[in-house]
This record gives C-alpha cells, structure tokens and sequence, in this order.
C-alpha cells in the first residue's frame, strides 16, 4: 500500500470512529469539531463510492444541483479523489454543516458545496452543488488554505445576532439586485471576493499569495464596485437561504439564484455619467453559494461559488415558486 492510500485508510477509519462515537451520545448536541467531522466522512464516503457509510435518518432527502435524487447518485459514481481546498462552516445552534471545497470527478478538478443537516447525530438532509469548472477548481486548489479569518472568532461584545447577520448578508445581496449605484452599502473597506477562485474584488494579497496572480489586474473594492452600478443587469436575487449562521465568528452563508432578465435591463447609465451595456444577452440565471465575514455591522471577507442552470431553475428547497404562484394577478 502506497503513502497516500495509507492515509485515505487512516482518514476514513479516523471518519467512522469518528461517527460511531457521535452516535454513542444519543441526541447529544453535535459541536463544531462534530458537524466538521461528518463533512469529513461525508467526502470520504463519495470518493469512495460507498452511500452506505453515511449515518442517514430514515427521511433523508438529498439533491444535486436542484435535482433530487437518491443518495449514492450522481456525484457518488464519478467522484475519484478529493481536493486540495476545504472551506469547513458549522452553525452548531442549527446543526448545519457546509463545505465549500474542491474535489476530482473523472480525474479532473471540480468545485463541491456540500450542506449537511444533522439532527440526533444523523444525517437528515444533503444539499449539494457540483461545479464543473475545471479552470476555478484549479484556482481554489492553487490557493489551498482558505483565509484564516473565516475561523476567527469575533471578540464575544462584538458578536451580533443571528437574524443581523442574515439581515447584513441579505443587504449584500439587494445591494446587487438592479444595482444603480445609490445604495447605503455595508461593507468594509478591506473587503476582498474570491469568486470562483479568482479574486473579483479588493487586493488580492487579503485572499491568499497564490491568488495575486489570477484574475484581470487590478480591482476595485467591494464597495466601490456597488457604488458606480456596474451590476445593474442582475435584475432578481431570489431563493435567498441563508442555511447557516455562526455568530461566533460572524459568518452568514446563502444559496441564492441571480436572473439577469437581459433585454433593456442590459443598458444603464453609470454614477459617473458613463452610458454602458452589461451582462448576458439572453436570459441567464446563475445560482450560487456565497459566505460572509460580518464586523461591527460591516462586510469584510466575501467567498463564492457560482455555475449556469437554467434561467428559472429552482434550488429544490424552498417554497419561493409556490409563493410566486400565488401572487395576485392583474
């Protein structure tokens, strides 16, 4: 057995102990090391092809990119190794766990978000996004460790509640929804995104080494971007979910999908007079993963994950189609 098989075996022993131990507890409360350990197993358990080593409550429902499907599909066949990038979240009030990480299908680079919902030590609800973008799997991988403010705590008199992270986040995302530029904005002045492995936002040198490297030359900041209205053509944020919050380290993560309806909504005029065009020119929807790092009311780290789906497409998850089914006409 080679070094690197010998650690696999290691790992995924270590996972199963790991679990076994959890169940022992009962309906013990499930801490941070816990929900990360169960992202742990749950990646092991893909990469080796084996659904049965997940601890599932009768009920689970598990889907991949919007599609429910039944657990040990999809990913579950093609999956043939991990990756070099592992983002871990834990929202220990919630019980929800949330990998933004990386890993190989058919041997190339994808991106994996993976949220597990734990409830009485099992696995009650997999919701996962497969990113087959090979080119941002290799950027994140090139990065390697993930910034270390996501698991900083924030000083216990500045941590806020939960439903003010959400609202902030949420805030970030209105912001961008038919963005002109003329929006009270919180974010902090040393925020940077890494979106797609790629730093889109703020001085790369904040993300990572390896990251000053990729992307266009140099950027504005978060907040400057929002100002000059430069994302006018993203014409709905809809399917908000913020699935985890952790006010302990003052993050707040969402599943959100971006319309860009096209049309007319392509064209604006900019805060600084300049008369542009932007965005796709067919209806387009994006759907993404996205965490922020929130301070003192402000944000300052941004991470994302984003594919196409169809413009439309629903996350599987939420009731926002039957809410606009029922809406009033006329």
């Amino acid at each position: 057995m080679d070094i690197k098989a010998s650690m696999r075996a290691v790992l995924t022993s270590f996972s199963a102990a790991l679990l076994a131990a959890g169940a022992a507890h009962g309906a013990e409360r499930c801490d941070r090391s816990c929900l990360e350990g169960f992202l742990e197993a749950y990646v092991d358990a893909v990469v080796a092809h084996d659904a049965s080593r997940v601890p599932a409550a009768a009920d689970l429902k598990f889907t991949e990119n919007g599609q429910r499907l039944e657990l040990g599909d999809g990913l579950w066949n093609t999956a043939t190794g991990k990756g070099a990038y592992a983002l871990k979240l834990a929202d220990v009030e919630q019980g929800q766990a949330v990998l933004m990480g990386t890993i190989r299908e058919a041997d190339t680079p994808t991106i994996l978000v993976a949220r597990l919902k734990v409830a009485d030590r099992k696995i009650a609800e997999v919701e996962t996004l497969v990113i087959r973008n090979a080119e941002a799997a290799e950027g994140l991988d090139a990065i390697g460790a993930p910034r270390r403010t996501w698991y900083e705590p924030v000083p216990a008199s500045e941590r806020l509640a939960r439903a003010e992270l959400v609202r902030v986040g949420n805030a970030y995302f209105s912001g961008i929804e038919l963005n002109d530029g003329k929006g009270d904005y919180p974010i902090a002045d040393d925020c940077a995104r890494l979106e797609n492995g790629v730093v889109t936002a703020g001085d790369p040198a904040l993300v990572s080494p390896a990251a000053r490297g990729r992307g266009d030359g140099a950027r504005l900041g978060c907040r400057a971007q929002f100002e000059t209205g430069v994302f006018h053509y993203v014409t709905r944020i809809r399917d908000r979910r913020f699935v985890l919050v952790d006010p302990e380290r003052g993050l707040a993560f969402a599943f959100a999908f971006f319309d860009n309806a096209a049309g007319e909504a392509r064209h604006v005029t900019l805060t600084d007079g300049r008369r542009v065009e932007g965005g796709p020119s067919i209806p387009w929807t994006w759907q993404i993963a996205e965490v922020f790092k929130i301070e003192r009311g402000k944000i300052g780290p941004v991470e994302s994950v984003l594919h196409p789906v169809p413009y439309g497409m629903d996350s599987g998850w939420s009731e926002w189609r039957d809410a606009m089914s029922s809406r009033p006409r006329g």
